[in-house]
């Protein structure tokens, strides 16, 4: 199998939580200043979804942090 032929899968992972905790914000403050549930800053924090590029960057912008201390995107072989 050539390298064409290696099938990747990007994962994106985020720190979101422990940034979080680490400024003393609870879920339901940073839902309530992001203007989402706390159901959807809980599911993005666990990695079930990924947040659309709005929030993404509005989560940025709010912790003041660049791009990549928050999201890092992990490469995976699925071979």
């Amino acid at each position: 199998m050539s390298v064409f032929e290696e099938v990747f899968t990007i994962a994106v992972i985020n720190h979101i939580r422990e940034i979080r905790r680490k400024k003393g914000i609870t879920q339901i403050k940073m839902a309530e200043d992001l203007q989402v549930t706390r159901q959807t800053m809980n599911a993005i924090e666990k990695n079930k979804y990924n947040p659309s590029l709005e929030l993404a960057l509005k989560i940025i912008a709010y912790f003041e942090m660049p791009i990549e201390q928050v999201f890092i995107l992990e490469e995976e072989d699925d071979k």
